[in-house]
């Protein structure tokens, strides 16, 4: 992956991180990575009348379900990616009743030149074409110097096949940012019913190879990290169609009663916190997988690193989180449940 930076858009340097991702361009999560090129993709694009329940991801059934990938971190972050074994003997991977936790290692002081601190990624065995994908997290990593947390989808053949980024942010930041990674030619515009959040980054989701994405920024200031969840945790929705790709988030006491049921119906969530439209998405975005992780630095949080109220405690990103194994007790995610429903 090549190096880069974002553009900051503000003529002055912003320390707060709250206004600062205002001004970012989100980069992607990473591309995905399938041993030996190989993936394992459902049938071709999915059709239904209703939503139909085609897979839940939970505590019981995680490791059977997701591959453990302890790899190089595809975006050069400051980050040591576990295989499966060493994760649950380090407990940074484990089921908590029934809830799913994934962590990071929160007690070790490193060399800053070494390969970085300890966590988990995690990539669905299956594949989907055209989706509608709930998660129920009771906790997402906290807003943290030097953390890069995120929850995404991508294609085997990135940026060919496309990248959604559902829930993304870096550092201290609370509020969420979905964004779009293809390759060049969707330009997407805002679906019928708008958006509550509001355009963060380039009109062409494939600018920069598809390095820089088109991203919305959430409007609601406790849609990621402490924030959320101090908020109580909640829900994201991702509909994928080929007319579309919208996100909503919901506060756990706003979850709809449909989404409660079994019985998904957006028909009747309101105007998503995000709706790309106008792009050929069954052309830019095929075979996607579902993945976490939880990075450190690296090209974005890295990046942006110098601009944010965090290098005033340490000018070097790396060296930051090398040195502050406490900053990241509240690094973890804890899943309630990952549910794939046809479209």
């Amino acid at each position: 992956m090549l190096h880069f930076y974002p553009a900051m858009r503000s003529k002055t340097v912003v320390v707060s991180l709250t206004l600062l991702v205002h001004y970012i361009t989100a980069l992607p999560a990473g591309p995905g990575y399938w041993p030996n090129g190989t993936y394992s993709p459902t049938s071709d694009f999915q059709t239904a009348a209703a939503y139909s329940l085609i897979d839940t991801y939970d505590a019981s059934n995680w490791l059977n379900k997701f591959d453990v990938q302890a790899i190089a971190d595809p975006t050069h972050g400051f980050v040591e990616y576990v295989n499966a074994q060493q994760a649950q003997q380090l407990g940074l991977l484990k089921t908590q009743g029934k809830q799913l936790y994934m962590g990071v290692d929160s007690t070790s002081f490193l060399n800053p030149q070494g390969p970085g601190r300890k966590s988990v990624r995690v990539q669905s065995k299956t594949a989907y074409n055209r989706a509608l994908v709930i998660a129920d997290f009771a906790h997402v990593p906290g807003s943290a110097c030097g953390s890069w947390p995120a929850f995404w989808m991508v294609g085997p053949n990135w940026p060919n096949q496309g990248e959604i980024d559902i829930y993304e942010g870096v550092h201290q930041n609370t509020y969420n940012q979905a964004t779009l990674h293809t390759s060049p030619g969707c330009t997407p515009t805002v679906g019928a019913g708008g958006e509550t959040g509001h355009r963060a980054s380039n009109v062409d989701c494939g600018a920069g190879g598809g390095y820089n994405g088109c991203g919305v920024q959430s409007s609601a200031a406790t849609s990621y990290g402490t924030a959320f969840n101090a908020n109580g945790g909640g829900v994201y929705a991702t509909l994928w169609t080929s007319s579309g790709i919208k996100v909503w988030y919901f506060a756990s006491r706003n979850v709809p009663a449909n989404i409660r049921s079994g019985n998904p119906n957006p028909g009747n969530w309101g105007a998503p916190m995000a709706s790309f439209a106008g792009c050929d998405f069954d052309a830019k975005f095929r075979d996607l997988n579902i993945v976490f992780d939880i990075s450190f630095c690296g090209d974005w949080a890295g990046g942006v690193w110098g601009q944010t109220a965090c290098s005033q405690i340490n000018p070097s990103c790396n060296a930051y989180v090398a040195s502050q194994p406490q900053s990241f007790g509240d690094s973890y995610w804890l899943v309630n449940s990952v549910k794939v429903y046809s479209v």
